[in-house]
């Protein structure tokens, strides 16, 4: 063959090998900033994100290119008018950072990327995606902050006043305000935008309309420091000729009505509702129109004659003005609004998920405890509402009351709900109705927390479709499932999910009912379990913020957040405030997150300096400790010191990510001072802690204080739960660490026992007496929706199914596989949706056998850690001859093997 054949042919081969590449690899989930074509952003270093599906075993990325351009057209190497990134040397292809341009309020941009492999062969470019800036500068806004007159009718006012007085209601508010805007549209439209911040919350409509899905929207901030606006999409909802948007405005947080033992009622921030809205269209020739809130908008009241996010909602269906918000409504009458200063917070467009409702359950049973009063059991706790569907005679005032227990009468109890609300109406909706036809009705600006809906006033004996009970919550994407032979297990992880999902409103709560209040001690003890199951970065990203905006100069951070002052009064200190800490430690580990490590540490940096402040001898004193223990208190120092030193080490490492040699030194002396001042004082030999109680031992060895007498104390630990037959005996804090105390030093057997218990205290107790949530008492007193027992999910995920990220190369880019095989277990299975692909683990048993099938995402490795004794397979191959295993090691009583992506089968005799 002459060299031009051979050339030739060498070519082909070439083009077919980068064919045949190009077909088994592909990239696939475009994110930006973790979601997918957002519109609407303001990062103004936007990060791409990746997942790589490959039919090779083992897939490695090299290298990654990135074409950015300001059309679909110009997305090539050659006119890319915004970035080419070139052929980039680098494995990741999670949180790539944008970098080399200056991007621009409202512009679209498009993306798409390639890869290579270890091999130096490329992929084929993604399919294209896209994400829209929002506006990023205060001069963008054009719109003005409105509000509406402060009393519409004072003959009105003075009868709703009485009303007030006689229902124990704190104030008379005004009802809520609906605003409207008529503008006209006589050119083709090639696309139309809203951005609107209407707080507490609003509802927008377009022609009659509602824009969206959102609820209770924007989410709750400290509006002095920050306002969360929304961008939509409006293209599609404008139409030729003349149109109305429409605005309706509830209290929310920023009007606290009702006067509550938290003090929102006068927060800094406090003032009549407002709303600042900005559509802007771009019409196919090019030109623009703006319509902006002004003094040319009009105001009335609307048929919301009341609404307290803790007291409830009441709707005057009489009062309706049919139309108001559409064309062709006559608003002579309607009042100019107000010009305000609006809120002194920093305009900022909201990232997290908006919160929606999914669902609609309908009542089980439904109850006649006393004549003409029914309670409707919904057979589940829940955060929502009731939609009501009645026909009745004008003038028929329906009343909803809510509660997630029944007094021994069979009405609701709501007095845990209401002992910290002054009146003591709380959880309560009304609706008058307006008697033409069937009428359906749902609150707009507020949620409860519930069971049972006791409803009075109906004109005669209801049917099960008369209410509705619908969820609402930040709609998390879900990241995670878990399932397993044990039902009680499945209970209970069901349990866990309802209660995240119920104590997360833009924000995480402690309760949907009783406080609703950003607890920062729960959140962080929720968080694991609620990466593990739902898509939550931008949702916490969102609240840490909110904590920094809470921060005061000395480094002091309070309990609650966001909070009118009362956070900083009772509750804050090292075990609650290290949601600051803990939190951004923990979207580093399951999703490689550095930025906001990078946002956050100068303001742990500050709160590690204030704790210095407060230290007597390195020992921590101040704060809550192992809060709701179910028999055995341990003392507040145990835990406050012990979360301190956490601090300081994760501080120290956080300074070594970032290069900052002089903190990284200090910080790791300081945890090293902690650590011989903690064992000094509270180590007695024998490996006990304290006077011994399970949480005092369990936080030595969780929080990496006991390395020295590590054996002993363990030993200690599993006494002690022997000593309990075999139960927990913990609040909050001392249940997180149990679990993985036990688990992580080899008595995983131990863990289980406890969390397969049915008795006092146990999670299953709770099951048995029928909970649908976690509770915040194990004794059921109190609130029966909290969350701060649920990392009990994360345990399932890292220790019966196996999955854990690897703190050396977080994110999941290496992940570990540990399962605890349980003699009492016949089967598990779980995933996880990592920002590389999906994780999948599951085993099953047969006699001697295990089979344990596992599948690592492309781009990643997987390290496998089983019991020594024991034969191991991979693919029916002996793991000592298989291709795939790239290392073996053994480690104490462990085998460890390393494997590249794909999905394997590994049998354990």
């Amino acid at each position: 063959m002459n060299k031009r054949l051979l050339t030739i042919a060498l070519v082909g081969f070439f083009q077919l090998t980068s064919l045949l590449v190009a077909a088994q690899v592909s990239v696939k989930d475009l994110l930006v900033e973790y979601r997918i074509n957002p519109v609407g952003i303001d990062v103004e270093e936007p990060r791409f994100s990746w997942a790589i599906q490959s039919k090779e075993r083992g897939f490695q990325q090299s290298a990654y290119q990135v074409l950015v351009a300001t059309s679909p057209a110009k997305l090539t190497e050659a006119a890319a008018d915004v970035w080419n990134s070139g052929k980039t040397v680098s494995a990741n292809s999670v949180l790539v950072a944008f970098a080399n341009h200056t991007l621009l309020s409202r512009q679209r941009y498009f993306w798409k990327v390639r890869v290579w492999d270890a091999n130096g062969k490329v992929s084929s470019y993604s399919e294209t995606a896209y994400w829209e800036m929002a506006l990023l500068k205060k001069e963008d806004w054009k719109a003005k902050w409105i509000s509406a007159p402060k009393v519409y009718n004072w003959a009105a006012f003075v009868a709703n006043r009485k009303i007030a007085m006689k229902e124990g209601q704190n104030e008379n508010p005004d009802p809520a305000p609906q605003f409207r805007k008529t503008f006209h549209i006589i050119k083709k439209i090639k696309q139309a935008r809203l951005y609107i911040s209407g707080i507490g919350y609003n509802t927008p409509s377009l022609n009659g309309q509602k824009i969206g899905d959102r609820m209770l929207d924007p989410a709750f901030t400290r509006y002095d420091k920050t306002v969360l606006y929304t961008a939509y999409d409006v293209s599609e909802n404008i139409r030729s000729g003349e149109n109305v948007l429409g605005v309706v405005l509830g209290n929310g947080w920023y009007n606290m009505i009702s006067k509550d033992v938290w003090g929102y009622d006068h927060a800094p921030w406090r003032n009549d509702p407002a709303l600042i809205a900005q559509m802007e269209i771009i019409f196919e020739d090019g030109s623009k129109q703006t319509i902006v809130s002004d003094e040319s908008w009009k105001v009335a009241a609307g048929p919301i004659v009341f609404n307290s996010i803790r007291q409830g909602e009441y709707y005057d269906a009489g009062k309706e003005t049919p139309g108001w918000n559409n064309t062709g409504f006559d608003d002579k009458t309607w009042s100019q609004p107000l010009l305000v200063t609006g809120p002194a917070g920093k305009l900022k467009v909201q990232m997290l998920q908006p919160i929606k409702t999914a669902e609609k359950i309908i009542p089980k049973t439904i109850a006649e405890p006393q004549p003409g009063l029914y309670v409707f059991d919904f057979g589940k706790n829940i955060a929502g509402f009731a939609e009501l569907k009645i026909e009745a005679p004008a003038g028929t005032e329906i009343t909803l009351r809510y509660s997630e227990r029944l007094s021994a009468n069979g009405r609701v109890d709501q007095q845990d709900v209401a002992q910290h609300v002054a009146g003591r109406i709380v959880q309560t909706d009304k609706y008058i109705c307006k008697g033409k036809g069937v009428e359906t009705w749902r609150p707009s600006f507020m949620y409860h927390g519930f069971q049972y809906v006791e409803v009075s006033g109906l004109p005669a004996k209801p049917g099960k479709e008369m209410l509705t009970a619908m969820p609402v919550h930040t709609a998390m994407e879900q990241a995670g499932t878990f399932a397993c032979s044990n039902k009680l297990f499945n209970d209970i992880q069901e349990a866990a999910l309802s209660s995240y999902q119920a104590n997360f409103m833009g924000y995480p709560t402690d309760c949907p009912g009783r406080e609703k209040n950003g607890w920062t001690g729960d959140a962080h003890l929720a968080a694991e379990m609620g990466l593990y199951n739902f898509k939550g970065e931008n949702a916490y990203a969102k609240w840490l913020h909110d904590i920094a905006d809470e921060q005061r100069p000395s480094g002091e951070v309070p309990a609650i957040v966001p909070t009118a002052g009362w956070g900083y009064f009772w509750g804050n200190g090292p075990a609650w405030d290290n949601a600051m800490v803990l939190i951004p430690w923990y979207l580093y580990q399951y999703s490689g997150d550095q930025r906001i490590l990078q946002q956050m540490y100068p303001h742990i940096k500050s709160y590690v300096d204030y704790l210095g402040t407060k230290a007597e001898d390195n020992l921590i004193k101040i704060g809550l400790g192992d809060w709701a223990p179910a028999k055995t208190k341990t003392p507040a120092e145990i835990t406050s010191t012990a979360y301190y030193y956490v601090d300081a080490v994760l501080l120290s490492k956080m300074a070594g990510i970032f290069g900052y040699a002089q903190d990284k030194e200090k910080y790791a002396a300081l945890s090293n001072k902690i650590k011989a001042t903690f064992n000094k004082h509270y180590y007695h030999g024998a490996g006990i802690y304290d006077q011994g109680s399970q949480t005092a031992l369990a936080c030595a060895i969780y929080q990496g204080l006991s390395e020295a007498n590590l054996n002993e104390t363990v030993a200690s630990l599993v006494t002690a739960v022997n000593k309990a037959d075999d139960h927990l005996d913990c609040g909050i804090l001392g249940t997180k660490y149990l679990l993985h105390a036990l688990s992580d030093n080899g008595r995983s057997d131990i863990a289980y026992k406890i969390v397969n218990q049915r008795t006092f205290p146990s999670w299953g107790n709770w099951i048995d007496q029928g909970a649908t949530t976690l509770w915040e008492q194990w004794n059921g007193t109190e609130s029966r929706n909290h969350i701060m027992y649920g990392d009990v999910s994360a345990w399932f995920y890292k220790n019966l199914a196996g999955i854990a990220p690897d703190n050396e190369q977080p994110g999941f880019k290496k992940i570990l596989f540990q399962p605890y095989f349980s003699p009492d277990l016949t089967w598990v299975k779980a995933t996880h949706q990592t920002m590389y692909g999906k994780i999948a683990a599951d085993w099953t048993k047969e006699g001697n056998t295990i089979k344990y099938t596992i599948t690592i995402p492309a781009n990643t490795s997987g390290e496998i850690i089983l019991p020594l004794d024991k034969k191991i397979l991979v693919d029916d191959i002996d793991l000592e001859k298989s291709a795939f295993v790239k290392t073996t090691k053994k480690e104490k009583d462990t085998f460890r093997f390393l494997l590249g992506s794909g999905t394997y089968t590994i049998t354990i005799k």
